[in-house]
């Protein structure tokens, strides 16, 4: 399945290592790819092809205390954003476009802020945002569970609710997954049902999960709490933000607020529902990143 895909690590400045993916050639346009939550340097396309018939260089990346990347408790979105600055300097990059979805949102915005230089444009696929306590209650019940958790700062009780996902999902990733998603709509099921979607879900959330819980509980400590950090006015970088009108996972309305405070972003609502509608148009969706910048 990964013949074709390096896996590449380092340690940065802090002494702690950061793992990382890299697909295509080394004179390849840079494609930073940031994974949503959980994710690991695995959650990768099953088919490439897209990759390959654009001359890309693909850098799919991993944050703390997930797979094979160091932990670093009580971590906002200022250290995996200086993180990625040195995965491409490692790699001999100068700037790259940038793409991500989901729990990746906070994460891309707190590196185009902090690193405005080495971004050329930037795509986020229904990602999270700060919420209100009424688009909480527009979740999946898995999500407005860990909300509630994280505002309360209850890491016990946010252990307590996610660890038997996370044993679940290393024992069998894919039941464990079609349990979460149980209330997703007819578009997320079909992408749920594709083989190679499985193939990569399988082996991503192994590698992310396998090294403990704790990594996860710090992450979603972070997208509750620590909006704050990301100085918005500073991500002067084109962002088109693509979302589902139907989206429970993350609902339009905070992404749509979120966006309007970005200077140079748009918004563009799919006619499909659910969190995966954005992978219904992967190649068009990627055209339009590569066209920027």
């Amino acid at each position: 399945m990964v013949d074709d895909v390096a896996d590449r690590s380092a340690v940065v400045s802090d002494g702690r290592t950061v793992a990382w993916t890299e697909y295509g050639p080394t004179d390849g346009t840079p494609l930073l790819r940031v994974p949503g939550t959980p994710g690991s340097r695995w959650s990768i396309r099953a088919d490439r092809t897209p990759w390959a018939e654009r001359g890309l260089r693909v850098l799919t990346t991993e944050r703390p205390g997930y797979g094979a990347s160091t932990r670093l408790p009580g971590r906002r979105f200022a250290e995996h954003s200086d993180d990625l600055a040195e995965i491409l300097d490692l790699s001999g990059i100068d700037r790259a476009w940038v793409t991500g979805g989901s729990g990746a949102a906070p994460h891309i915005l707190s590196f185009a802020a902090r690193h405005p230089e080495r971004v050329r444009a930037i795509t986020i696929l229904a990602g999270a945002a700060p919420l209100t306590d009424d688009l909480v209650g527009q979740m999946i019940e898995i999500n407005q569970l860990s909300n509630r958790l994280c505002v309360e700062r209850d890491v016990a009780g946010l252990a307590e609710l996610l660890g038997p996902y996370r044993e679940g999902a290393l024992a069998d990733p894919l039941a464990s997954f079609r349990g979460l998603m149980k209330e997703a709509p007819a578009e997320d099921q079909a992408i749920i049902n594709d083989p190679g979607w499985q193939e990569v879900l399988v082996h991503s959330l192994r590698e992310a999960l396998g090294a403990g819980l704790e990594g996860w509980l710090d992450e979603c400590l972070a997208i509750t709490n620590d909006w704050d950090e990301i100085v918005l006015s500073e991500v002067t970088a084109s962002v088109t933000w693509w979302h589902s009108a139907e989206d429970r996972n993350a609902p339009l309305e905070a992404a749509r607020t979120l966006v309007a405070q970005l200077p140079c972003a748009r918004l563009n609502v799919l006619s499909g529902r659910g969190h995966f509608a954005a992978y219904h148009h992967e190649e068009q969706i990627l055209d339009e990143l590569l066209a920027r910048g």
